[in-house]
């Protein structure tokens, strides 16, 4: 039986935030926050938390999410989630929702869903967002990308593409980290090498691009806050303190 999957990616050892899963923001720790939006979702049959951290898997268990342990030998979030979809041959399709997104809404889940089972020809499916603020434009952690007319992705970038020489033409877009994947497409993805270009920019997307895949964008009206540093984190908590 074809079923659609949300499987996130929770790890313990970030580079600038550690320990970041189990931060609470009022009362709940930001995994929860992720798992409470995702099960909303009506086009995904299983909800899955992926980790590599007994306390992180446990914290899980206390909230009632189901939950996979996996390797500490990841490299990326698409390769903790393989090894879980492995264990699981009904899920058709995969979507990787980052466990750092506690503001993700249901509906830019449920849009990137339809657009991988909707498009023959896509490997791939995500999400992009007008850019409205230009210290977005500067900032690294913001990535951007460029489409073609059929809305395929070109390229994602941390550098500001395209360059605006004539500014008043030039439309700009963010790159929203949630990924719905065709099975096939994420298992070939992750077997591929990684490519320069991947490591430079540290994209693992890149790695697809550059090996000829398709990933199909939709554009959403969603300003995101992906929790990557302490600043982000505040951010978050002002938010959801306004509540």
């Amino acid at each position: 039986m074809s079923q659609t999957a949300i499987i996130i990616p929770a790890r313990y050892n970030s580079k600038r935030l550690q320990g970041k899963p189990l931060i609470k923001v009022c009362g709940k720790p930001i995994i929860q926050w992720v798992w409470e939006r995702a099960i909303q979702v009506k086009s995904a049959d299983r909800v899955i938390i992926a980790t590599d951290n007994q306390d992180i898997y446990d914290c899980a268990k206390s909230f009632g999410a189901e939950v996979e342990m996996t390797s500490t030998e990841h490299k990326c979030g698409s390769e903790r989630i393989v090894e879980v979809a492995e264990k699981f041959p009904e899920f058709s399709y995969i979507i990787n929702l980052q466990g750092d997104e506690p503001m993700i809404s249901v509906e830019c889940v449920e849009e990137v869903i339809q657009a991988i089972k909707n498009d023959e020809y896509a490997d791939i499916a995500t999400l992009i967002s007008p850019i409205k603020k230009g210290e977005d434009l500067e900032d690294p952690n913001m990535v951007k990308c460029v489409t073609d007319i059929n809305g395929y992705a070109m390229y994602f970038s941390r550098s500001k593409i395209p360059y605006e020489r004539n500014f008043d033409i030039a439309k700009f877009y963010k790159h929203i980290g949630i990924y719905a994947y065709k099975r096939e497409s994420l298992f070939k993805m992750t077997k591929l090498e990684q490519p320069e270009i991947e490591k430079a920019e540290s994209l693992e997307q890149l790695r697809a691009l550059y090996n000829g895949m398709k990933i199909k964008t939709s554009i959403v009206e969603y300003n995101s806050i992906g929790i990557d540093t302490i600043e982000d984190l505040n951010e978050f908590k002002k938010l959801a303190e306004s509540k």
